[in-house]
C-alpha cells in the first residue's frame, strides 16, 4: 500500500481542536509523517464558536513559526494555513497555503449551518424552503462555485460538506438529477480555476460515513473536469492525523486519477503518484 506523508488540513486547540500543535506534531512523527499543514479556522464574525479570534490567530502563527524552529520537529516539515470560509475575513497573517470551504448557507439574513446538526438542517429547509431539501443544497453549492473567487485557496475543502448527515441518504437522494447538476457546475467552475480538490477523511474518523469527501460520483466529476486532488485528514485530534490516508490512494484510484498533489518546502504544489 502507498504511503501518504503529508496532512494539511489540520485543527488544534486554537479553534475546535483537541489537542494542541505540539501534540499534533508529535502525533504526525510517531506516524512516520514527514509533513504536516495546520489550517486553523480564520475568523467568522458572525459564528466566533469555532474560529480563531483575530487576536488568537496571530498567536496561532506565532505558535508554529516557532514550532519550525524547535529541534523536536526538525524531522517534520511544518507548514502554517488557514481554513478560510467563505465568510471568514481576509487572512491577517502571511500563510503558506489556504483552504477554502462553505459551512453556512445564507438565506433571509440567517446563517445556516451546514455541518452543525441534521436537525439544524431540517428546520431551515421547512422554514427557509418550504421543504425543498435541493432548493437548499442547489444554494449551498452556488456558494461552493464562488468560494476560490471569494478565497483565492490553494485547496477547495470536503466539497460536499453536505453529505456529513447523509451517510444513509436519508437527508436527500444524492443521485437525483437537481442535486447532481448542482455540484456539477460546481465543480466545473472551481477546476477551471485550477485549484486543487481535497478528498478528505474528516467525516469517517467522526463516525458521520463510511465514505470520504467527496463521495465517488462526484469525486469522477471532478476526474470529468480535470481537477486535481490532495489527500487530507481533517484532522481534530492527535489520533486521526493520517486517519485512512493510504486507503484514500485506492480510493482515488479507483475514480481515475493516477496522481495527487502535495506541498513543497518552495511552496508549490507537485505531482505525486498513487
Amino acid at each position: 500500500m502507498i504511503r501518504v506523508l503529508q496532512n494539511l488540513h489540520t485543527h488544534t486547540s486554537f479553534c475546535d481542536g483537541k489537542n494542541t500543535p505540539q501534540e499534533m506534531a508529535q502525533s504526525a512523527l510517531g506516524l512516520g509523517m514527514t509533513s504536516l499543514g495546520f489550517s486553523g479556522h480564520a475568523y467568522t464574525p458572525h459564528d466566533e464558536s469555532y474560529c480563531m479570534s483575530l487576536e488568537k490567530t496571530q498567536r496561532y502563527f506565532e505558535t508554529i513559526e516557532a514550532m519550525k524552529r524547535d529541534g523536536r520537529f526538525s524531522h517534520l516539515t511544518l507548514f502554517v494555513g488557514l481554513e478560510q470560509d467563505l465568510y471568514s475575513v481576509p487572512p491577517a497573517i502571511d500563510t503558506q497555503f489556504l483552504i477554502g470551504s462553505v459551512h453556512y448557507v445564507e438565506k433571509c439574513g440567517e446563517y445556516i449551518p451546514v455541518d452543525e446538526t441534521r436537525e439544524h438542517i431540517e428546520s431551515a429547509v421547512t422554514r427557509l424552503y418550504g421543504g425543498d431539501v435541493y432548493a437548499f443544497l442547489e444554494d449551498y453549492y452556488r456558494l461552493v462555485s464562488q468560494v476560490y473567487d471569494k478565497t483565492r485557496c490553494d485547496i477547495v475543502g470536503h466539497i460536499d460538506l453536505c453529505e456529513k448527515f447523509n451517510g444513509d441518504g436519508s437527508l436527500f437522494d444524492r443521485n437525483a438529477p437537481r442535486y447532481t447538476a448542482a455540484y456539477e457546475s460546481a465543480v466545473k467552475t472551481l477546476a477551471s480555476s485550477g485549484c486543487i480538490f481535497e478528498v478528505n477523511t474528516g467525516a469517517m474518523s467522526r463516525g458521520y460515513t463510511d465514505f470520504p469527501y467527496p463521495q465517488k460520483r462526484l469525486l469522477e466529476t471532478i476526474k470529468k473536469y480535470g481537477g486535481r486532488i490532495t489527500l487530507s485528514s481533517d484532522s481534530h485530534s492527535a489520533e486521526t492525523v493520517n486517519y485512512k490516508l493510504d486507503e484514500m490512494c485506492a480510493y482515488a484510484k479507483s475514480c481515475g486519477f493516477d496522481e495527487r498533489f502535495e506541498l513543497n518546502v518552495s511552496g508549490a504544489f507537485t505531482a505525486v503518484p498513487i
